[in-house]
């Protein structure tokens, strides 16, 4: 199994048609041979990361497939309709490291049971349910962690993902090695207040946390 997401940047004239094919191939993807997981993405900015953040101009899916079959998704009607409106593109080819926490009320990532050894680009993915009477308390608490986020030695990007604005929310973020996530998420004081908060607040009803090794990428992600 290997995990792909491919993000697309569209023109404000092609935005009707990419919320069709959001709708068009949601089963599409789920149903295609060899995909054990997938979602069809919105996405933010990266600036705020709350539902002001959020951009109708790229669009994303994530998978998890069988090799054998990436092949075959890559040169689909998929991903052609989406290469054919959109004026820039990017692609990360992902091998999980850890994942804990649930999707959908799945565990969508296999981690393989050899320790990954290597070094280079890490890939966080976070993805939460927000409890719905917690979104304006959870979206109060955004900033400072956003600020800690943006100045973190060793970050490379950082945008939202989310299956829909409100309530669903995700991070897609690269860092330049193992060492430089682990400082932001376990060692900057404004994620571990937050970290705490969740627990006491109990702000989501479902939270994953994954890291993978980015094994190939192509494109322009920003």
């Amino acid at each position: 199994m290997i995990t792909v997401i491919y993000f697309w940047k569209v023109k404000p004239k092609f935005v009707p048609i990419a919320i069709f094919y959001m709708a068009i191939h949601r089963r599409a993807v789920r149903k295609f041979p060899g995909v054990k997981f997938a979602k069809l993405l919105g996405t933010g900015k990266g600036i705020t990361f709350t539902p002001l953040d959020a951009s109708a101009l790229r669009w994303g899916i994530l998978l998890t497939i069988n090799k054998s079959d990436l092949n075959k998704f890559e040169q689909s009607s998929i991903i052609k309709s989406w290469q054919r409106i959109a004026n820039s593109s990017y692609t990360a080819k992902l091998k999980p490291i850890s994942s804990h926490g649930f999707w959908s009320k799945q565990q969508p990532f296999e981690i393989e049971d050899t320790p990954w050894q290597g070094d280079g680009k890490i890939v966080a993915i976070t993805r939460a349910r927000i409890a719905w009477l917690q979104n304006i308390k959870f979206w109060r608490a955004v900033p400072p962690v956003t600020n800690s986020l943006h100045n973190s030695p060793g970050l490379i990007a950082a945008i939202g993902i989310g299956e829909a604005p409100i309530g669903l929310q995700g991070t897609f973020s690269i860092w330049q090695d193992s060492a430089s996530l682990r400082n932001f998420a376990y060692k900057g004081e404004a994620h571990s207040r937050a970290i705490t908060a969740t627990a006491e607040n109990e702000w989501y009803s479902e939270e994953l946390f994954a890291r993978f090794a980015l094994l190939a990428e192509s494109g322009e992600l920003l």
